[in-house]
């Protein structure tokens, strides 16, 4: 399962790293901090969907997936119902993950549009897709209390990928986890006029799509882009408030700040 979740670790020696993820995914997928979530996830997994009723659902926590030295993390809500809590990988099953894999292909970081189980054959260069939230919760709206639990996890990955260059953070939710991330990881906003930042960048910290925020490390050369997307839910594309042109020109852009 780790080689599924994480394929370019099967090219590399890096010992080390591999226990530290292999141990990382194995804390995720154990968890049963939240009984909420427990008795929903499981009972979801249960019962099924009409549609999926041959399938074995996963119905556990939702490790991160993509490739480990990729330089953007892209960080959801939580998983689908019927989608990652069915297929075990990140935005994979369902809507939100046709939205977001068919941007990522066009900008080059999958190497195909479609995500529809684990092993479809689904790699990803240069980014690495997690959550705030590792459980399906009710209504698609976990508790602050819960996310808090997941906390950690996101904190993990992250101190395990210190050559991430841009956070995409897909909704508010994430975007409010990502900036609690970076400031908890001694990243500071970099708020006063800088000429040389992108017209894209903006100043203050406000979610909204295509915003984008420099953050500054303790290191002079450390830096590390916040930028804010809608998330791809069902909700926001079928609306029209999210469209794939939205987010493939969102992705273009996070492209354009890699050095």
């Amino acid at each position: 399962m780790l080689e599924q979740l994480y394929p370019v670790l099967e090219k590399r020696s890096l010992s080390e790293t591999n226990t530290s993820w292999s141990a990382l995914t194995t804390d995720i997928t154990t968890c049963r901090a939240c009984p909420r979530l427990v008795a929903w996830r499981e009972q979801v997994a249960r019962d099924k969907r009409r549609a999926y009723q041959a399938w074995d659902y996963w119905g556990k926590p939702v490790p991160g997936f993509g490739d480990p030295a990729g330089r953007v993390l892209v960080v959801g809500l939580a998983p689908g119902a019927h989608g990652s809590n069915r297929t075990g990988r990140m935005f994979t099953g369902d809507s939100s993950g046709d939205t977001l894999y068919s941007a990522l292909h066009r900008a080059g970081f999958a190497s195909q549009p479609t995500s529809r189980h684990h092993e479809d054959g689904l790699t990803l260069t240069d980014a690495f897709i997690t959550a705030v939230g590792r459980c399906a919760p009710p209504g698609n709206r976990p508790t602050p209390e819960e996310l808090a639990q997941c906390r950690p996890f996101l904190a993990r990955e992250f101190t395990l990928m210190p050559q991430v260059q841009v956070v995409v953070a897909l909704g508010q939710i994430a975007f409010d986890g990502c900036l609690r991330l970076l400031r908890e990881h001694g990243f500071k906003h970099e708020a006063k006029d800088n000429p040389r930042l992108p017209s894209t960048v903006y100043r203050l910290p406000k979610f909204g799509h295509g915003l984008s925020y420099l953050f500054n490390g303790t290191a002079s050369a450390e830096r590390k882009y916040l930028v804010a997307s809608y998330h791809p839910s069902r909700q926001n594309t079928q609306t029209g408030r999210l469209t794939q042109a939205m987010l493939d020109a969102l992705f273009e852009r996070v492209r354009s700040l890699l050095l």
